[in-house]
């Protein structure tokens, strides 16, 4: 007999569920077992048939349950083979490699601390914002939800960003704009137009890790650009320059991501001069411009995107379940980047669009960032105290920002670190991942937004170099 309580915070259809499942999972209802009608147990539990029928329904969409026509429900006989032949567990070799790095840090529950990964705790993403936003689209005409989207994007959000550009001092027009499915993937859609197999790419070194495998699957030549605590080395990029012909120049002007460097504007202005005299065109990845409190000059605000493509998204300050990505650029660059697209992936979401929209216009969210900035701020005076505690050197200390670029010096095994962390429930991001030429190095990436843990400072005080 299952009972329910009409008195708990839980739901009937929850409770039902629950009890259903427990009942299967234990044996006490075995495969092939045919349940009660739907309305025989209602009449057993005091509820409507309509519960029963929503939980019977989500039974067999967990595949616990069978519906057969003019039958009923019946406990899936497929339990019966799952239960015949239980896998052995093999041991695991973790293997810190480019891979791991982009496959376990998604996975859930692979960490307990995720120091290394590279976005955000739910705590500091716009939450509110976004089911605010999902109600009023749920307001909104069918044919906004039921059709495929505007090729360039959902023009009020075009609108929208070409508002926040001109902020940053990048004017442009919306038809300049291209909505995409998150940065990265105004990051493939750049590469796959302006670069085919055999030609050459300049990155920073380090730099964005995800970046590499892809240009490596087109047949590209990576050639890392030294970072420096004012941006990439304007003499490595020179004499790269004068050595090579690069088509592109991959670099992350704030907050860069595995540093937390920014690009000075003498920097800025001194990538640009080069670019032009060398005729490459730039990939200016600024996705974190947004925890910059004043307006800093970007390279595309020095060259308004003549020769520039300004790439950014939404997913490190409202969500990145939402993946909205953009990138802005001249317009005859903008109608090849746009043909791609269409190529790719027809169009991007517009109910995603609509929803980054109406965060954008209700008002709340300037407010959302200044608190992020806070937070951030406030959680990188915490995380580099405590990485210099436990002996880390410091790359460099931001004021704001999400990474950390830190290391114990000397023996550059990190990877052998990561593996030692791992297997402690603790995600570390090895330097090498992070170099072009992924050659040993002796620092780390924390994201200070994951890593103020004391298990990870328990840890790495542990394997603190002894004395010389």
């Amino acid at each position: 007999m299952i009972s329910l309580d009409p008195a708990s915070t839980a739901p009937l259809v929850a409770q039902l569920v629950d009890a259903v499942s427990e009942r299967i999972r234990s044996g006490s209802m075995a495969p092939g077992a045919r349940l009660p009608s739907v309305r025989k147990l209602a009449v057993q539990c005091g509820v409507s048939t309509l519960t029963v029928s929503n939980a019977y329904n989500r039974l067999v969409a967990d595949g616990l349950l069978e519906a057969r026509r003019a039958s009923g429900y019946f406990v899936s006989a497929r339990l019966l083979d799952r239960k015949s032949v239980v896998p052995r567990r093999k041991p695991v070799q973790i293997s810190v490699d480019s891979g791991w790095l982009l496959q376990r840090v998604y996975e859930e529950d692979a960490f307990t601390v995720k120091a290394g990964c590279g976005w955000l705790p739910d705590s500091h993403l716009f939450a509110d914002g976004i089911k605010q936003a999902l109600a009023a689209l749920a307001r909104r005409p069918d044919r906004l939800v039921s059709r495929y989207g505007h090729p360039l994007g959902h023009a009020p959000l075009r609108r929208a960003i070409q508002l926040l550009l001109a902020q940053r001092n990048i004017e442009c027009e919306p038809d300049q704009v291209l909505l995409t499915h998150g940065a990265s993937q105004a990051l493939d859609l750049t590469m796959r137009t302006f670069l085919q197999p055999g030609d050459m790419a300049f990155v920073d070194d380090p730099g964005y890790c995800n970046l590499y495998p892809s240009l490596h699957a087109m047949g590209v030549t990576i050639v890392g650009v030294e970072r420096t605590l004012q941006g990439p080395s304007i003499p490595a990029l020179q004499a790269l320059a004068e050595r090579h012909k690069p088509k592109l120049f991959f670099t992350n002007t704030s907050f860069h991501n595995p540093t937390g460097t920014s690009c000075s504007p003498a920097t800025a202005y001194q990538i640009l001069r080069i670019a032009e005299k060398h005729d490459f065109q730039i990939v200016e990845d600024d996705i974190y411009a947004s925890f910059v409190e004043e307006t800093a000059p970007s390279i595309a605000s020095l060259d308004q995107l003549a020769r520039v493509i300004h790439i950014s998204s939404f997913s490190k300050t409202i969500s990145p379940a939402l993946r909205v990505g953009y990138l802005a650029c001249n317009p005859d660059n903008a109608q090849r980047l746009l043909r791609m697209k269409m190529a790719a992936s027809l169009t991007s979401s517009e109910i995603s669009e609509s929803i980054v929209h109406s965060i954008l216009t209700e008002g709340q969210y300037r407010l959302h960032i200044a608190r992020l900035r806070e937070k951030l701020a406030a959680e990188q005076k915490i995380v580099a105290d405590a990485l210099l505690s436990v002996g880390l050197s410091l790359f460099h200390r931001p004021a704001n920002g999400l990474f950390l670029w830190a290391g114990f010096g000397g023996d550059p095994d990190t990877a052998g670190l990561a593996q030692r962390a791992a297997a402690k429930g603790i995600m570390l991001a090895p330097g090498h991942l992070f170099r072009a030429d992924q050659e040993p190095t002796p620092w780390l990436r924390f994201n200070v937004a994951q890593a103020n843990a004391p298990a990870l400072f328990r840890f790495l005080d542990t394997e603190r170099p002894a004395p010389a």
